[in-house]
C-alpha cells in the first residue's frame, strides 16, 4: 500500500532518487495530482501505463522546471517562448516537436510531446532534486476522475505505487490547457484547462 509523505526535504529527496532509479511516484501540481516517472527512461515511462491502465497510444505530460530543459527535449519556436514568457509557471502544456532524447513511448510513438512547466512549489522542489524532467499524466486509473488530493491518490492507486508526495489539495483542481504549436500553419487548442 502506498505511503503518503509529508513533502519535507529529506522525502523529497528520496522520492528523487527512486525516481531517477527508475520507480514512479504520485506528486501534487497545482492542477491535479500526477503519476511521475523520469521522461527520459523509457522503461520507467511504460511503467506509467500499466499502473494507469493507460493505452499505448495515449501521450504523456512532460514536466519541466527550466526553459534549458525545454530546449533539451523539444524544438522551441518563438511563439512556445512568447506563451511560456506569459504562461509559466502554469497550468499551460505545450505541444511541441521532440527530439530524439525523448523515448518514442512518452509520445506514444509520435513526433511531438506535450510539456508544460508546473507552479505547484513542492513539484517543483521535486523536478530540482531529481534533475530531470518528469513524465506525469494524472494519478489515477485511466477514464477516472482526475485526483486533486493525497487521499485521493491513495484511494485509487494506492495498491499500485509505493509514494504518494502530499503537497495539499491542488489549487487549480482541473486539467491544464493544451495548445499546439508544432505545425506552423495550424496553432490550435486541444484542451481548454
Amino acid at each position: 500500500m502506498a505511503r503518503i509523505l509529508a513533502p519535507t526535504r529529506r522525502n523529497i529527496d528520496r522520492i528523487a532518487r527512486s525516481i531517477r532509479r527508475g520507480g514512479l511516484a504520485a506528486v501534487p501540481t497545482e492542477t491535479v495530482y500526477g503519476l511521475a516517472a523520469d521522461a527520459l527512461n523509457p522503461a520507467a515511462c511504460e511503467s506509467i501505463f500499466k499502473v494507469k491502465g493507460r493505452p499505448l497510444t495515449d501521450p504523456l505530460i512532460v514536466h519541466i522546471r527550466t526553459m534549458r530543459e525545454l530546449r533539451s527535449i523539444a524544438e522551441v519556436p518563438a511563439e512556445a517562448v512568447l506563451l511560456a514568457r506569459k504562461f509559466w509557471p502554469g497550468p499551460l502544456t505545450l505541444v511541441l516537436k521532440r527530439k530524439p532524447i525523448v523515448p518514442a513511448v512518452v509520445a506514444a510513438g509520435g513526433p511531438t510531446i506535450a510539456v508544460r512547466m508546473p507552479a505547484h512549489p513542492v513539484m517543483r522542489r521535486l523536478l530540482r532534486a531529481t534533475g530531470t524532467p518528469l513524465a506525469a499524466p494524472s494519478a489515477n486509473l485511466f477514464g477516472r476522475l482526475s485526483p486533486t488530493t493525497a487521499a485521493h491518490v491513495k484511494a485509487g492507486l494506492g495498491d499500485r505505487i509505493a509514494w504518494i508526495l502530499d503537497g495539499g489539495p491542488c489549487d487549480v483542481g482541473v486539467e491544464s490547457t493544451i495548445v499546439d504549436l508544432s505545425n506552423h500553419a495550424r496553432r490550435r487548442i486541444l484542451r481548454p484547462g
